[in-house]
């Protein structure tokens, strides 16, 4: 259900807004890929699912299909590049210390819909080879703080070209595992946690989601198949017009066959080792990899202080959130 804060007014108009977006997106690249050593390269918009290769998310969510004619055979819409990825750095061979980073969008037809969520996926997508050595919290923990680095950076440049704007970051993150998060707010639901301590901290990275906490549920789902359990996290914001912490990225160190194998067997998705991707990693055919996705339309909203993510995407909407937006002076593209 969507919300608008009352006396909200966007600090930008439609068409400097557009022209913010274009900013942010430009800059923001070029940040990040000098943070982390990463090139540009290409990605599908949909792939063969007898390949393994969608992301299948929290394992609920229904991928967009269709028939191909001309090469009689299926296709599924990408629900994110979490696995592609890392199967390109493999045929591009890229090297220990380098990484490619993709322009991915996707439709996730059963998102529900609110102030934040859009069937309409937007995201950088990208993934970095690392060595063994380099699977640790360390290295997870200092490859964050860049990413938070090249944001803040990009909001100064932002800022500089539009001095309207009055969003303020914390470049300081705070660093805090879901089981911690939980033994210190037992009685709250994860989201109401999050907002907890991202109020105080405004910067917060929760480590460690996808497996049981000692409640016997997890901070939030995770597929089984791509980010190690015990090496992942989620990158939040203070986002100060809706008065929520915002996720910007979900990633973390990829698993490895060990891992993989140990959360295929939790997750009862076995099967799942059949498959040519999951061979592959099985048998130590891929490289080690850390990565992640950052949201392109979540980025803008909290650097631009939006209320609604329809305010920095074109996506479809329900009757009621028009009506609600265009009655509190929200423009959707």
């Amino acid at each position: 259900m969507v919300s608008v804060p009352e006396g909200y007014a966007p600090s930008l108009g439609l068409y400097e807004t557009q022209k913010a977006i274009g900013l942010i997106k430009n800059v923001f690249l070029v940040k990040i890929c000098a943070a982390l050593h990463l090139k540009r390269v290409t990605a599908p918009l949909f792939v063969d699912p007898a390949t393994g290769l969608n992301d299948d998310l929290n394992g609920v969510e229904r991928p967009v299909s269709f028939d191909i004619p001309a090469v009689g055979m299926n296709a599924q819409v990408v629900h994110s590049l979490a696995k592609w990825k890392r199967l390109a750095l493999h045929d591009y061979g890229f090297y220990v210390g380098n990484g490619l980073v993709t322009d991915m969008n996707a439709i996730r037809r059963d998102e529900e819909l609110d102030n934040l969520h859009s069937i309409y996926v937007d995201q950088w997508d990208w993934e970095k080879v690392i060595d063994r050595e380099m699977r640790t919290t360390d290295y997870l923990e200092n490859t964050v703080r860049r990413i938070v680095s090249a944001i803040c950076g990009t909001l100064d440049e932002l800022k500089w070209q539009f001095s309207g704007l009055t969003t303020e970051l914390c470049r300081d993150v705070y660093f805090i595992t879901a089981q911690e998060l939980e033994n210190r707010y037992p009685d709250l639901t994860p989201k109401q946690r999050e907002n907890v301590i991202v109020r105080e901290h405004r910067t917060v990275f929760i480590e460690q989601i996808g497996g049981a906490l000692k409640s016997g549920k997890p901070h939030d789902g995770r597929a089984p198949d791509y980010d190690d359990w015990s090496l992942n996290g989620d990158l939040l914001f203070w986002h100060e017009p809706l008065g929520i912490a915002l996720e910007i990225s979900s990633m973390g160190i990829r698993v490895d066959a060990e891992s993989l194998a140990a959360q295929l067997k939790i997750a009862g998705c076995e099967a799942r080792a059949e498959l040519p991707f999951h061979k592959m990693l099985l048998n130590d055919e891929l490289p080690l990899t850390i990565g992640g996705g950052i949201g392109q339309s979540r980025l803008c909203m909290l650097l631009l202080g939006k209320v609604h993510i329809g305010e920095v995407q074109s996506s479809l909407w329900d009757e009621e959130t028009r009506r609600i937006c265009a009655e509190k002076g929200v423009i959707l593209l």
